[in-house]
Protein backbone atom coordinates (compact mmCIF):
# COMPACT_ATOMS: atom_id res chain seq x y z
CA UNK A 1 0.00 0.00 0.00
CA UNK A 2 1.71 3.20 -1.21
CA UNK A 3 5.26 2.94 0.19
CA UNK A 4 4.50 -0.04 2.44
CA UNK A 5 6.25 -3.08 0.97
CA UNK A 6 7.10 -6.36 2.66
CA UNK A 7 6.15 -5.08 6.12
CA UNK A 8 5.22 -7.47 8.93
CA UNK A 9 4.58 -5.55 12.16
CA UNK A 10 3.33 -6.61 15.58
CA UNK A 11 1.74 -3.63 17.36
CA UNK A 12 1.19 -4.23 21.08
CA UNK A 13 -2.26 -3.38 22.43
CA UNK A 14 -2.84 -1.18 25.50
CA UNK A 15 0.50 0.54 24.89
CA UNK A 16 1.73 3.89 23.57
CA UNK A 17 3.18 3.08 20.15
CA UNK A 18 4.99 5.69 18.06
CA UNK A 19 5.61 5.46 14.32
CA UNK A 20 8.66 7.40 13.13
CA UNK A 21 10.59 7.79 9.91
CA UNK A 22 11.45 10.09 7.05
CA UNK A 23 8.76 11.86 5.07
CA UNK A 24 7.08 9.61 2.50
CA UNK A 25 8.17 6.39 4.19
CA UNK A 26 4.59 5.21 4.79
CA UNK A 27 4.01 6.20 8.42
CA UNK A 28 0.51 7.57 7.87
CA UNK A 29 -0.29 4.73 5.46
CA UNK A 30 0.44 2.23 8.22
CA UNK A 31 -1.37 4.17 10.95
CA UNK A 32 -4.41 5.50 9.08
CA UNK A 33 -4.53 3.47 5.87
CA UNK A 34 -4.16 0.10 7.60
CA UNK A 35 -4.72 0.17 11.37
CA UNK A 36 -7.49 2.77 11.53
CA UNK A 37 -9.08 1.75 8.24
CA UNK A 38 -9.35 -1.89 9.26
CA UNK A 39 -10.43 -1.14 12.84
CA UNK A 40 -13.25 1.18 11.78
CA UNK A 41 -14.30 -0.99 8.80
CA UNK A 42 -14.60 -4.16 10.88
CA UNK A 43 -16.60 -2.37 13.55
CA UNK A 44 -19.01 -1.01 10.92
CA UNK A 45 -19.31 -4.44 9.27
CA UNK A 46 -20.53 -5.84 12.58
CA UNK A 47 -23.58 -3.56 12.36
CA UNK A 48 -26.76 -4.32 10.49
CA UNK A 49 -27.04 -3.77 6.74
CA UNK A 50 -29.70 -1.10 7.35
CA UNK A 51 -27.32 0.86 9.59
CA UNK A 52 -24.29 0.42 7.31
CA UNK A 53 -26.15 1.98 4.38
CA UNK A 54 -26.22 5.26 6.29
CA UNK A 55 -22.55 5.30 7.25
CA UNK A 56 -19.41 6.06 5.27
CA UNK A 57 -17.22 2.97 5.13
CA UNK A 58 -13.45 2.88 4.71
CA UNK A 59 -12.10 0.66 1.92
CA UNK A 60 -10.41 -2.60 2.83
CA UNK A 61 -6.69 -2.06 3.45
CA UNK A 62 -4.47 -3.44 0.68
CA UNK A 63 -2.56 -5.84 2.93
CA UNK A 64 -2.43 -9.61 3.35
CA UNK A 65 -3.94 -9.65 6.84
CA UNK A 66 -4.66 -7.58 9.92
CA UNK A 67 -5.42 -9.59 13.03
CA UNK A 68 -6.91 -8.68 16.41
CA UNK A 69 -7.43 -5.00 15.60
CA UNK A 70 -9.96 -3.36 17.95
CA UNK A 71 -12.55 -0.74 17.03
CA UNK A 72 -10.61 2.36 16.04
CA UNK A 73 -10.99 6.14 16.19
CA UNK A 74 -8.73 8.53 14.27
CA UNK A 75 -7.72 12.02 15.36
CA UNK A 76 -6.39 13.34 12.09
CA UNK A 77 -3.74 15.97 11.50
CA UNK A 78 -6.28 18.01 9.53
CA UNK A 79 -9.76 17.57 11.03
CA UNK A 80 -12.68 18.67 8.89
CA UNK A 81 -13.55 22.36 8.94
CA UNK A 82 -16.59 22.87 11.21
CA UNK A 83 -19.81 24.44 9.97
CA UNK A 84 -20.93 28.02 10.55
CA UNK A 85 -22.82 27.03 13.70
CA UNK A 86 -19.77 25.56 15.44
CA UNK A 87 -17.74 27.47 18.01
CA UNK A 88 -14.92 26.51 20.35
CA UNK A 89 -17.51 26.34 23.11
CA UNK A 90 -19.76 23.90 21.22
CA UNK A 91 -16.93 21.70 19.89
CA UNK A 92 -15.36 21.40 23.34
CA UNK A 93 -18.84 20.93 24.89
CA UNK A 94 -18.06 23.54 27.55
CA UNK A 95 -21.00 25.61 26.35
CA UNK A 96 -23.37 22.81 27.42
CA UNK A 97 -22.32 23.30 31.05
CA UNK A 98 -22.48 27.10 30.84
CA UNK A 99 -26.01 26.98 29.45
CA UNK A 100 -27.02 24.71 32.32
CA UNK A 101 -25.48 27.14 34.80
CA UNK A 102 -27.34 30.13 33.34
CA UNK A 103 -30.64 28.27 33.25
CA UNK A 104 -30.38 27.05 36.88
CA UNK A 105 -28.26 29.59 38.76
CA UNK A 106 -29.07 32.94 37.14
CA UNK A 107 -31.41 35.76 37.97
CA UNK A 108 -34.21 35.95 35.39
CA UNK A 109 -36.57 38.60 34.05
CA UNK A 110 -40.34 38.40 34.51
CA UNK A 111 -42.74 39.23 31.64
CA UNK A 112 -43.05 42.80 32.97
CA UNK A 113 -39.30 43.36 32.96
CA UNK A 114 -38.55 42.94 36.68
CA UNK A 115 -35.34 41.07 37.48
CA UNK A 116 -35.96 38.16 39.84
CA UNK A 117 -33.08 37.05 42.10
CA UNK A 118 -31.76 33.46 41.86
CA UNK A 119 -33.93 30.97 43.67
CA UNK A 120 -34.04 27.22 44.16
CA UNK A 121 -37.35 27.20 42.27
CA UNK A 122 -35.48 28.34 39.15
CA UNK A 123 -32.96 25.57 39.67
CA UNK A 124 -35.83 23.08 39.88
CA UNK A 125 -37.41 24.59 36.73
CA UNK A 126 -40.62 25.39 38.63
CA UNK A 127 -42.68 28.42 37.63
CA UNK A 128 -42.95 31.04 40.38
CA UNK A 129 -44.43 34.48 40.97
CA UNK A 130 -42.43 37.67 40.49
CA UNK A 131 -41.99 39.25 43.95
CA UNK A 132 -42.55 42.74 42.44
CA UNK A 133 -45.62 42.36 40.21
CA UNK A 134 -46.86 38.83 40.95
CA UNK A 135 -46.56 37.75 37.28
CA UNK A 136 -45.74 34.10 36.70
CA UNK A 137 -42.11 33.54 35.69
CA UNK A 138 -41.23 30.51 33.56
CA UNK A 139 -37.43 30.31 33.63
CA UNK A 140 -35.80 29.05 30.41
CA UNK A 141 -34.23 25.64 30.21
CA UNK A 142 -30.71 25.05 28.96
CA UNK A 143 -31.97 24.32 25.44
CA UNK A 144 -33.72 27.71 25.37
CA UNK A 145 -30.29 29.34 25.72
CA UNK A 146 -28.80 27.59 22.70
CA UNK A 147 -28.15 29.56 19.50
CA UNK A 148 -28.66 26.29 17.63
CA UNK A 149 -32.20 26.05 18.99
CA UNK A 150 -34.84 28.39 20.39
CA UNK A 151 -32.21 30.76 21.80
CA UNK A 152 -31.04 31.87 18.35
CA UNK A 153 -31.04 35.55 17.44
CA UNK A 154 -34.08 36.09 15.17
CA UNK A 155 -32.18 38.33 12.77
CA UNK A 156 -29.06 36.22 12.08
CA UNK A 157 -30.64 32.85 12.94
CA UNK A 158 -27.84 32.03 15.37
CA UNK A 159 -24.78 32.45 13.14
CA UNK A 160 -23.71 35.87 14.43
CA UNK A 161 -23.37 37.48 11.01
CA UNK A 162 -25.83 38.93 8.55
CA UNK A 163 -25.58 39.11 4.78
CA UNK A 164 -26.71 42.33 3.16
CA UNK A 165 -26.89 43.20 -0.51
CA UNK A 166 -23.92 45.18 -1.81
CA UNK A 167 -25.43 47.82 -4.12
CA UNK A 168 -22.06 48.53 -5.71
CA UNK A 169 -21.85 44.90 -6.87
CA UNK A 170 -25.32 45.04 -8.41
CA UNK A 171 -24.25 47.70 -10.92
CA UNK A 172 -20.45 47.46 -11.22
CA UNK A 173 -20.28 49.45 -14.47
CA UNK A 174 -22.34 52.68 -14.22
CA UNK A 175 -21.59 53.50 -17.87
CA UNK A 176 -23.93 50.71 -19.01
CA UNK A 177 -27.65 51.13 -19.63
CA UNK A 178 -30.33 48.86 -18.17
CA UNK A 179 -30.96 47.52 -21.65
CA UNK A 180 -27.22 46.89 -21.98
CA UNK A 181 -27.07 44.77 -18.82
CA UNK A 182 -26.14 47.29 -16.15
CA UNK A 183 -27.89 45.23 -13.42
CA UNK A 184 -25.75 42.09 -13.28
CA UNK A 185 -28.11 39.88 -11.16
CA UNK A 186 -30.93 40.32 -13.68
CA UNK A 187 -28.69 39.09 -16.45
CA UNK A 188 -27.02 36.33 -14.41
CA UNK A 189 -30.19 34.78 -13.00
CA UNK A 190 -32.31 34.95 -16.18
CA UNK A 191 -34.51 37.98 -15.46
CA UNK A 192 -33.89 39.64 -18.81
CA UNK A 193 -37.38 41.19 -19.03
CA UNK A 194 -36.89 43.29 -15.89
CA UNK A 195 -35.66 46.37 -17.84
CA UNK A 196 -38.91 46.25 -19.84
CA UNK A 197 -40.91 46.19 -16.61
CA UNK A 198 -38.79 48.99 -15.14
CA UNK A 199 -39.68 51.09 -18.18
CA UNK A 200 -43.35 50.78 -17.20
CA UNK A 201 -42.41 52.48 -13.90
CA UNK A 202 -41.02 55.42 -15.84
CA UNK A 203 -37.36 54.41 -15.63
CA UNK A 204 -35.26 55.26 -18.67
CA UNK A 205 -33.56 52.08 -19.85
CA UNK A 206 -31.56 53.50 -22.76
CA UNK A 207 -29.32 55.91 -20.83
CA UNK A 208 -26.28 55.03 -18.68
CA UNK A 209 -26.90 54.15 -15.03
CA UNK A 210 -24.80 57.14 -13.98
CA UNK A 211 -27.25 59.51 -15.67
CA UNK A 212 -30.42 58.13 -14.04
CA UNK A 213 -32.09 60.19 -11.33
CA UNK A 214 -32.03 59.04 -7.70
CA UNK A 215 -35.74 58.17 -7.98
CA UNK A 216 -35.12 55.99 -11.04
CA UNK A 217 -32.24 54.17 -9.35
CA UNK A 218 -34.33 53.56 -6.23
CA UNK A 219 -37.04 51.89 -8.36
CA UNK A 220 -34.44 49.60 -9.95
CA UNK A 221 -32.83 48.73 -6.62
CA UNK A 222 -35.86 48.58 -4.34
CA UNK A 223 -39.04 49.03 -6.42
CA UNK A 224 -42.37 47.40 -5.48
CA UNK A 225 -43.38 43.88 -6.53
CA UNK A 226 -46.13 45.10 -8.86
CA UNK A 227 -47.44 43.28 -11.91
CA UNK A 228 -47.03 45.18 -15.20
CA UNK A 229 -48.26 44.50 -18.73
CA UNK A 230 -45.33 44.44 -21.17
CA UNK A 231 -44.72 43.53 -24.81
CA UNK A 232 -41.85 41.11 -25.42
CA UNK A 233 -40.32 40.34 -28.81
CA UNK A 234 -38.72 36.93 -29.32
CA UNK A 235 -37.82 34.59 -32.18
CA UNK A 236 -41.40 33.33 -32.06
CA UNK A 237 -42.92 36.75 -32.50
CA UNK A 238 -44.41 39.53 -30.36
CA UNK A 239 -46.07 38.59 -27.07
CA UNK A 240 -48.14 40.57 -24.59
CA UNK A 241 -47.40 39.33 -21.07
CA UNK A 242 -48.05 40.21 -17.44
CA UNK A 243 -44.87 40.15 -15.34
CA UNK A 244 -44.21 41.01 -11.69
CA UNK A 245 -41.32 43.41 -11.15
CA UNK A 246 -38.41 42.00 -9.17
CA UNK A 247 -36.01 44.72 -8.12
CA UNK A 248 -32.26 44.13 -8.09
CA UNK A 249 -31.96 43.60 -4.31
CA UNK A 250 -34.92 41.22 -4.22
CA UNK A 251 -33.40 39.22 -7.09
CA UNK A 252 -30.33 38.55 -4.95
CA UNK A 253 -32.16 37.76 -1.70
CA UNK A 254 -34.56 35.34 -3.43
CA UNK A 255 -31.67 33.56 -5.14
CA UNK A 256 -29.91 33.32 -1.77
CA UNK A 257 -32.90 31.44 -0.36
CA UNK A 258 -32.62 28.92 -3.18
CA UNK A 259 -28.84 28.53 -2.92
CA UNK A 260 -28.73 24.91 -1.74
CA UNK A 261 -25.22 24.13 -3.04
CA UNK A 262 -21.82 25.75 -2.55
CA UNK A 263 -21.70 26.59 -6.26
CA UNK A 264 -25.02 28.45 -6.20
CA UNK A 265 -24.10 30.17 -2.95
CA UNK A 266 -20.82 31.35 -4.50
CA UNK A 267 -22.71 32.86 -7.46
CA UNK A 268 -25.02 34.78 -5.14
CA UNK A 269 -22.25 35.63 -2.71
CA UNK A 270 -20.58 38.04 -5.12
CA UNK A 271 -23.51 40.42 -4.55
CA UNK A 272 -23.45 40.20 -0.74
CA UNK A 273 -21.34 41.50 2.07
CA UNK A 274 -21.10 39.98 5.54
CA UNK A 275 -21.06 41.88 8.79
CA UNK A 276 -21.59 41.32 12.50
CA UNK A 277 -25.26 41.02 13.34
CA UNK A 278 -26.33 44.42 14.75
CA UNK A 279 -29.05 42.89 16.96
CA UNK A 280 -27.00 40.30 18.89
CA UNK A 281 -23.59 41.93 18.18
CA UNK A 282 -22.19 38.60 17.10
CA UNK A 283 -23.21 36.66 20.22
CA UNK A 284 -25.74 34.62 18.16
CA UNK A 285 -28.24 34.76 21.05
CA UNK A 286 -31.76 36.18 21.20
CA UNK A 287 -32.65 38.91 23.72
CA UNK A 288 -34.40 36.28 25.88
CA UNK A 289 -31.29 34.08 25.90
CA UNK A 290 -29.15 37.07 26.89
CA UNK A 291 -31.48 38.07 29.75
CA UNK A 292 -30.43 35.61 32.52
CA UNK A 293 -27.51 36.91 34.58
CA UNK A 294 -25.10 35.36 37.03
CA UNK A 295 -23.79 38.30 39.03
CA UNK A 296 -23.40 41.06 36.45
CA UNK A 297 -22.67 38.83 33.44
CA UNK A 298 -24.97 37.20 30.92
CA UNK A 299 -24.23 34.14 28.77
CA UNK A 300 -23.03 36.21 25.81
CA UNK A 301 -20.53 38.08 27.97
CA UNK A 302 -19.12 34.90 29.51
CA UNK A 303 -18.73 33.09 26.20
CA UNK A 304 -16.87 36.12 24.83
CA UNK A 305 -14.22 35.52 27.52
CA UNK A 306 -11.16 33.34 26.98
CA UNK A 307 -11.15 29.90 28.56
CA UNK A 308 -8.53 31.07 31.08
CA UNK A 309 -10.78 34.00 32.10
CA UNK A 310 -13.85 31.75 32.37
CA UNK A 311 -11.94 29.44 34.71
CA UNK A 312 -10.97 32.45 36.82
CA UNK A 313 -14.63 33.60 36.95
CA UNK A 314 -16.46 30.35 37.63
CA UNK A 315 -15.18 29.59 41.19
CA UNK A 316 -16.79 32.80 42.44
CA UNK A 317 -20.27 31.94 41.17
CA UNK A 318 -21.35 29.97 44.26
CA UNK A 319 -20.60 32.93 46.54
CA UNK A 320 -23.17 35.11 44.76
CA UNK A 321 -26.06 32.67 45.36
CA UNK A 322 -28.37 31.79 48.27
CA UNK A 323 -27.04 29.10 50.60
CA UNK A 324 -29.43 26.39 49.35
CA UNK A 325 -28.12 26.78 45.79
CA UNK A 326 -24.38 26.71 46.48
CA UNK A 327 -23.89 22.95 46.39
CA UNK A 328 -25.43 22.82 42.92
CA UNK A 329 -23.28 25.76 41.80
CA UNK A 330 -20.09 24.11 43.08
CA UNK A 331 -21.00 20.86 41.33
CA UNK A 332 -21.58 22.57 37.98
CA UNK A 333 -18.47 24.71 38.39
CA UNK A 334 -16.42 21.60 39.20
CA UNK A 335 -17.71 19.88 36.08
CA UNK A 336 -16.72 22.85 33.93
CA UNK A 337 -13.25 23.07 35.47
CA UNK A 338 -12.62 19.36 35.02
CA UNK A 339 -13.73 19.46 31.37
CA UNK A 340 -11.51 22.47 30.72
CA UNK A 341 -8.43 21.10 32.48
CA UNK A 342 -7.08 19.12 29.54
CA UNK A 343 -7.83 21.93 27.11
CA UNK A 344 -5.71 24.30 29.19
CA UNK A 345 -2.93 21.71 29.51
CA UNK A 346 -2.98 21.40 25.72
CA UNK A 347 -2.43 25.14 25.43
CA UNK A 348 -5.94 26.25 24.39
CA UNK A 349 -6.67 28.53 27.33
CA UNK A 350 -6.28 31.65 25.16
CA UNK A 351 -9.29 30.79 22.97
CA UNK A 352 -12.62 32.56 23.53
CA UNK A 353 -15.56 30.21 23.83
CA UNK A 354 -17.49 32.10 21.14
CA UNK A 355 -14.61 31.79 18.65
CA UNK A 356 -16.02 30.44 15.37
CA UNK A 357 -14.97 26.84 14.81
CA UNK A 358 -14.01 27.52 11.20
CA UNK A 359 -11.37 30.05 12.34
CA UNK A 360 -9.51 27.53 14.53
CA UNK A 361 -6.25 26.15 13.17
CA UNK A 362 -5.94 22.45 12.36
CA UNK A 363 -3.76 21.97 15.44
CA UNK A 364 -6.31 23.69 17.68
CA UNK A 365 -9.15 21.56 16.31
CA UNK A 366 -7.16 18.35 16.74
CA UNK A 367 -6.30 19.16 20.36
CA UNK A 368 -9.95 19.95 21.12
CA UNK A 369 -10.82 16.54 19.64
CA UNK A 370 -8.17 14.88 21.77
CA UNK A 371 -9.41 16.44 25.01
CA UNK A 372 -12.97 15.37 24.18
CA UNK A 373 -11.82 11.81 23.48
CA UNK A 374 -10.37 11.51 26.99
CA UNK A 375 -13.66 12.69 28.55
CA UNK A 376 -15.58 9.95 26.74
CA UNK A 377 -13.94 7.34 29.01
CA UNK A 378 -13.91 4.56 26.41
CA UNK A 379 -12.11 1.27 26.90
CA UNK A 380 -10.72 -1.25 24.44
CA UNK A 381 -10.54 1.31 21.60
CA UNK A 382 -7.57 1.90 19.30
CA UNK A 383 -6.83 5.64 19.02
CA UNK A 384 -4.76 6.61 15.98
CA UNK A 385 -3.23 10.10 16.18
CA UNK A 386 -1.67 11.76 13.13
CA UNK A 387 1.08 14.17 14.25
CA UNK A 388 -0.67 15.37 17.44
CA UNK A 389 2.19 17.77 18.22
CA UNK A 390 1.37 19.97 15.17
CA UNK A 391 1.05 23.59 16.35
CA UNK A 392 1.77 22.61 19.95
CA UNK A 393 4.08 24.81 22.02
CA UNK A 394 6.90 22.81 23.67
CA UNK A 395 5.54 23.89 27.05
CA UNK A 396 2.31 21.99 26.35
CA UNK A 397 3.91 18.67 25.35
CA UNK A 398 3.41 17.32 28.88
CA UNK A 399 -0.32 18.00 28.52
CA UNK A 400 -0.43 16.01 25.28
CA UNK A 401 1.43 13.12 26.85
CA UNK A 402 -0.91 13.25 29.83
CA UNK A 403 -3.93 12.92 27.53
CA UNK A 404 -2.44 9.89 25.80
CA UNK A 405 -1.57 8.28 29.13
CA UNK A 406 -5.16 8.84 30.32
CA UNK A 407 -6.44 6.98 27.26
CA UNK A 408 -4.11 4.11 28.11
CA UNK A 409 -5.15 4.13 31.77
CA UNK A 410 -8.74 3.50 30.67
CA UNK A 411 -7.68 0.36 28.81
CA UNK A 412 -7.33 1.80 25.31
CA UNK A 413 -4.47 1.52 22.82
CA UNK A 414 -2.73 4.54 21.28
CA UNK A 415 -0.75 4.64 18.04
CA UNK A 416 0.66 7.97 16.94
CA UNK A 417 2.67 9.30 14.02
CA UNK A 418 5.03 12.16 14.82
CA UNK A 419 8.37 13.80 14.07
CA UNK A 420 8.82 15.44 17.47
CA UNK A 421 11.61 13.66 19.32
CA UNK A 422 10.25 14.81 22.71
CA UNK A 423 7.03 12.94 21.98
CA UNK A 424 8.68 9.89 20.41
CA UNK A 425 10.94 9.36 23.44
CA UNK A 426 7.86 8.78 25.61
CA UNK A 427 6.55 5.89 23.49
CA UNK A 428 6.48 2.43 25.02
CA UNK A 429 7.27 1.00 21.58
CA UNK A 430 8.58 2.55 18.38
CA UNK A 431 8.12 1.45 14.78
CA UNK A 432 10.79 2.95 12.50
CA UNK A 433 9.80 3.31 8.86
CA UNK A 434 12.40 3.67 6.11
CA UNK A 435 16.17 3.08 5.98
CA UNK A 436 17.75 4.00 9.28
CA UNK A 437 20.94 5.26 7.62
CA UNK A 438 18.97 7.65 5.40
CA UNK A 439 16.98 8.82 8.39
CA UNK A 440 20.18 9.56 10.28
CA UNK A 441 21.50 11.54 7.34
CA UNK A 442 18.33 13.61 6.92
CA UNK A 443 18.16 15.63 10.14
CA UNK A 444 19.57 15.85 13.61
CA UNK A 445 16.07 15.20 14.91
CA UNK A 446 15.98 11.89 13.10
CA UNK A 447 19.35 11.07 14.60
CA UNK A 448 17.95 11.73 18.06
CA UNK A 449 14.95 9.57 17.18
CA UNK A 450 17.24 6.73 16.16
CA UNK A 451 19.06 7.12 19.48
CA UNK A 452 15.74 6.84 21.26
CA UNK A 453 15.16 3.58 19.42
CA UNK A 454 18.21 1.99 20.99
CA UNK A 455 17.21 -0.86 23.23
CA UNK A 456 13.52 -0.48 22.36
CA UNK A 457 13.31 -1.83 18.83
CA UNK A 458 15.84 -4.22 17.42
CA UNK A 459 15.28 -6.07 14.13
CA UNK A 460 16.24 -9.72 13.80
CA UNK A 461 19.99 -10.17 13.27
CA UNK A 462 19.50 -11.66 9.81
CA UNK A 463 17.42 -8.73 8.53
CA UNK A 464 18.36 -5.23 7.49
CA UNK A 465 16.87 -2.44 9.64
Amino acid sequence: MHNLRGVDADVPLRSLVGIAGVSGSGKSSLALGVLYAEGSRRYIEALSTYTRRRMAQAPRAAVDSVEHVPAALALRQRPGVPGVRSTFGTSSELLNVLRLMFSRLASHVCPNGHRVPPTIDVAAEVAFACPVCGEQVHPPGAEDLSFNSTGACPRCQGIGVVRTVDDAALVPDPSKTLEGGAVVPWRMFGFNVQPDIAREFGVRTDVPWSELTDAEREIVLDGPEEKKHITVTSKKGVHDLDFTFRNARLTVTEELKRADTDKRLARVGRFLREGTCPDCRGSRLSPAARAPRIGERNLAEVTAMTLDDVLAWVPGVAGTLPADMRDMARSLAGTLVEMARRLVELGLGYLALDRAGATLSTGERQRAQLARAVRNRTTGVLYVLDEPSIGLHPANVDGLLGVMRDLLADGNSVVFVDHDVQILREADWLIQRGPVDDALAETAAAAACAAALSGVFAPPADQAP
